[in-house]
């Protein structure tokens, strides 16, 4: 597996990854594929990869296995005012082609999240995480994330967790 920097030629298939997993995690909790894959969040999320591939504040990272894309991860400062970017870090997305899970692809990724973390000398790292995506809240506590106490509206009347992973 190589990691690298995402660049504007991975956008199709970041984007074509990230689809595939929404259809797995929102499935999974319930949402009818009808309303996982619509127009209107499918250029919302091409037009918001490329905005953060290209953007001076945001990292985005893809994982590559056998020369094809298998995973994603988008990073940066915190969007909340109430949260300092100088001790801070938000983990924006990590996704993994739902054929690719359970192979150390997310784990990797997320390693390059912690080390980001270490780097920066940053002492905590937030994320959300939707409240029924119950592989992903197993992923993240395993992984030393615990819920923070907040949340924001999510589908199906279900809310979207915060996260958080304090570096010691």
């Amino acid at each position: 597996m190589e990691i690298r920097e995402a660049g504007p030629g991975d956008l199709s298939a970041i984007v074509g990854l990230h689809s595939r997993a929404r259809v797995a995690y929102y499935g999974a909790g319930g949402l009818p594929v009808g309303e996982i894959l619509t127009p209107e969040p499918a250029r919302e999320q091409r037009e918001g990869w490329a905005a953060a591939i290209t953007s001076a504040h945001k990292q985005v990272r893809v994982a590559i296995v056998d020369g094809a894309v298998a995973g994603v991860l988008a990073m940066g400062p915190p969007p909340s005012s109430g949260l300092d970017p100088r001790t801070t870090a938000q983990l924006y997305q990590i996704h993994v082609d739902p054929e690719m899970w359970g192979r150390g692809v997310g784990s990797a990724l997320h390693a390059l999240f912690v080390r980001h973390l270490a780097d920066e000398g940053l002492v905590l790292g937030v994320l959300e995480v939707w409240k029924r995506n119950t592989r992903a809240r197993a992923f993240y506590t395993r992984h030393g994330w615990r819920p923070d106490g907040t949340s924001r509206p999510g589908p199906a009347q279900t809310p979207y967790l915060g996260m958080r992973l304090t570096r010691l």
